[in-house]
């Protein structure tokens, strides 16, 4: 597929009715491992997994270009649709969503940081209009911290501000709504009867709701964030202690593609 087809097609994905599991993915060997899995359909990359695999702290401390760079070679890597996590932009969402879609990027995470409501909206519609003015389906999934910078607020009024800025975000041309956090059945209820019915995306971490569970509240997507790189990384972390402590390779260890 081409770049607008792939395009065409993860917007599809997020208009199913089955829930679109991502599995998030930080270069080339991690992309082609997890897109040559039975039932994988498209790909997410972790800018904290990228930018934590080339040294740098999460929260766009990575250079731009070179995160760039990183999610064009995941795009290379794969004839599968690839939603990038571009953090907040990078300073210029609209130019960022642009370079990234020059790559091969057909849908992006933007986030809201929980700035004031009127410059999220900005921020959000000037990504919307970015992947529109490619002429390509983009599929903008823009992320309210609404959750995650709770802090010691009132929880209806958290839940009532991810609804709000949900909406407003949609309306301006996002495609689904990324509203991280532990979400139990409850708020996540009260979030896709907020903002809508298959346009949330939550992400799942230990003791999260099965996705089973997520596709029949209405979830549209669930992504895993940094989890699978920690897995991978305790992974390596055990099998190097089973070796330093006279231990072998574990049986049925993977070859490189």
């Amino acid at each position: 597929m081409d770049t607008s087809s792939k395009a065409t097609e993860l917007l599809r994905l997020h208009q199913a009715p089955e829930v679109l599991q991502l599995v998030n993915v930080w270069d080339s060997i991690t992309a082609k491992v997890i897109a040559d899995l039975p039932g994988t359909k498209a790909l997410a990359t972790a800018s904290h997994s990228i930018a934590a695999s080339l040294g740098y702290e999460d929260g766009e401390h990575i250079p731009v270009q070179l995160m760039i760079d990183a999610v064009g070679r995941i795009a290379a890597a794969t004839t599968l649709p690839v939603s990038a996590d571009l953090e907040a932009g990078y300073g210029n969402p609209g130019e960022t969503i642009k370079k990234a879609i020059g790559v091969g990027i057909v849908g992006a995470n933007i986030e809201d940081q929980m700035r004031p409501l009127p410059q999220a909206i900005a921020q959000m519609k000037q990504a919307a209009d970015a992947g529109a003015a490619e002429g390509i389906d983009f599929v903008l999934n823009a992320r309210t911290d609404a959750f995650l910078r709770a802090g010691d607020r009132d929880p209806r009024e958290v839940l009532e501000a991810a609804i709000e800025r949900g909406r407003a975000y949609l309306d301006v041309g996002a495609a689904c709504i990324f509203v991280p956090g532990k979400l139990d059945e409850a708020t996540v209820t009260a979030l896709v009867a907020g903002i809508g019915w298959g346009k949330i995306n939550v992400i799942n971490v230990p003791g999260s709701l099965s996705p089973a569970k997520l596709q029949e509240l209405g979830v549209a997507r669930i992504s895993y964030g940094p989890w699978i790189q920690r897995v991978a990384l305790t992974a390596i972390a055990d099998a190097a202690t089973a070796l330093m402590n006279n231990g072998a390779l574990p049986e049925g260890t993977r070859p490189l593609n």
